[in-house]
């Protein structure tokens, strides 16, 4: 079944990995995988946009990732920065309406990368047409704990009751409030942590025998396949 309209997953998360491999095949420094990845973002954006998906949720640096080997954080750190610098002034944000958020604890980043990601929030706040969630500094366990906390503060301030918790709440005090239908993971076979609460109902797909910058129109389009030819259940 070709992936059409009318089957094609409205929200698509992906957890991006396998960099660091992919430079060691070209045996270049580890962290200059990251490089290649960061050009891939690109392309996923465009791949997104013909098949009209309405929002993306990247994985794309963990809480773990900040115990990465120093020089490979700072690299990485400027990546970013260049990466973030370049969104700024890419005027197609706003030829095509693309929204973009940051989730996760931002504020363990360097604070000229979180004035950056703060900056490019802003400029994209009231565009609609696609959703990009950049998910850095993020953890699905954190997520979790960190809506607990704001919950826990709110009922410490008499502004709510603990007969009042449901999922409904909860979904107000995650980072993200959006469900992925479809989840593809390169490079490995596991979730890692990505999107824990939002995944429950989510089709997964894993490709672990495709590194992220190796990752294709082709392997998108054939993931959208595979995806239209599911049946989702949701429990029933």
């Amino acid at each position: 079944m070709e992936p059409t309209e009318n089957n094609i997953p409205k929200h698509v998360g992906i957890i991006i990995d396998g960099n660091r491999r992919f430079a060691k095949r070209l045996m270049l420094k580890p962290w200059k995988g990251h490089e290649w990845g960061a050009k891939k973002f690109e392309k996923l954006l465009e791949w997104s946009q013909e098949y009209k998906i309405k929002e993306l949720t990247l994985y794309t640096f963990s809480i773990e990732n900040f115990d990465r080997p120093q020089n490979e954080f700072n690299y990485l750190m400027k990546l970013f920065e260049k990466e973030a610098i370049s969104l700024l002034k890419d005027k197609r944000l706003q030829e095509n309406g693309i929204k973009i958020n940051f989730i996760g604890r931002i504020h363990k980043f360097p604070r000229h990368i979180q004035g950056l990601m703060h900056e490019i929030m802003n400029l994209t706040k009231e565009n609609s047409n696609y959703i990009v969630n950049m998910a850095m500094a993020y953890g699905g366990r954190a997520e979790i704990i960190d809506a607990t906390k704001k919950i826990s503060q709110q009922i410490k301030e008499g502004k709510l009751n603990i007969e009042d918790i449901n999922e409904e709440v909860f979904n107000k005090n995650i980072y993200l409030e959006s469900e992925p239908d479809l989840i593809i993971r390169t490079s490995e076979s596991r979730l890692s942590g990505f999107l824990l609460w939002q995944s429950s109902y989510a089709e997964i797909i894993f490709l672990p025998e495709v590194l992220w910058p190796e990752f294709s129109k082709e392997h998108f389009t054939q993931c959208l396949e595979e995806y239209s030819k599911r049946k989702r259940r949701f429990g029933n």
